[in-house]
């Protein structure tokens, strides 16, 4: 990988952007490490949670300006914003829990890519905002549509009309980040949280993502009917009943993800 730092700790992948000398700006090949990387962890069952940061100093810059530059026009621009919302997409929708891990800065392209992950845990000092206002644009990578949906409609407005980043522990307040960790802790306290949840039964973590994801979509006779189906599959898993054994042995439940 020329633009990410991928490891793994134990049932957990960590994914660090890794472009220094551009502050973790995001550009075309950027988004196709990230879309390979994704691609592996979906399939491999030895990874149930992720993390995604840019380190103790900064998640990200947002869109690579020089980049952005360079598109072809209107078309240009609706092909690449179309091509980072598949993107994004993916990741949302990935069936293992998906954490941001966010130091310093994320802007822009970047604060995007955080929303698509289902928790967010930043560091004390750091900054949240979606600028693109400033320059005449608005966010192309699907902030005008998950924000609102975080935090409401005010508060998304408020971001997304002045531009101003916001601190973690105002973004805390809103509902956008759900913890705030003392600076040089923050990798420590996602890998605790990613441990935790790849330790919940995988099959009933990943149906709850699906059905908080497409459920917001639905009306909720709708939405109630699919959750009723999905309660009724896990009941015939190897997980449910190994928890309830557990249970009732008052024992920790030994799940074997299947």
């Amino acid at each position: 990988m020329e633009t990410l730092a991928v490891e793994r700790r134990g049932p957990v992948g960590v994914i660090t952007l890794n472009r220094p000398q551009k502050m973790n700006a995001l550009n075309k090949m950027v988004l196709a490490e990230l879309a390979a990387v994704f691609d592996d962890y979906r399939r491999e069952e030895g990874i149930r949670s992720i993390i995604l940061t840019g380190g103790e100093k900064i998640f990200g810059a947002g869109a690579d300006i020089d980049e952005l530059g360079n598109l072809d026009g209107v078309f240009g621009g609706h092909q690449f914003s179309s091509d980072v919302h598949r993107l994004f997409a993916d990741i949302e929708n990935m069936p293992k829990p998906v954490i941001a891990a966010i130091a310093g800065f994320a802007l822009g392209g970047c604060l995007e890519l955080a929303l698509t992950c289902d928790i967010r845990i930043a560091s004390e000092g750091a900054k949240l905002g979606l600028p693109e206002i400033t320059l005449g644009l608005l966010p192309g990578g699907g902030g005008t549509q998950r924000l609102p949906r975080l935090v409401g409609p005010g508060w998304a407005k408020w971001m997304l009309f002045s531009g101003k980043p916001m601190e973690a522990a105002q973004c805390h307040r809103i509902g956008l980040v759900q913890q705030v960790v003392p600076q040089g802790t923050l990798l420590e306290a996602a890998l605790k949280a990613a441990e935790e949840m790849a330790a919940r039964p995988a099959r009933a973590l990943a149906t709850i993502k699906d059905l908080v994801n497409t459920g917001a979509g639905l009306d909720m006779t709708t939405a109630l009917r699919v959750e009723a189906r999905g309660f009724g599959m896990l009941l015939g898993t190897e997980d449910y009943r190994e928890g309830t054994q557990a249970f009732i042995e008052k024992r920790k439940p030994r799940f074997k993800h299947r």
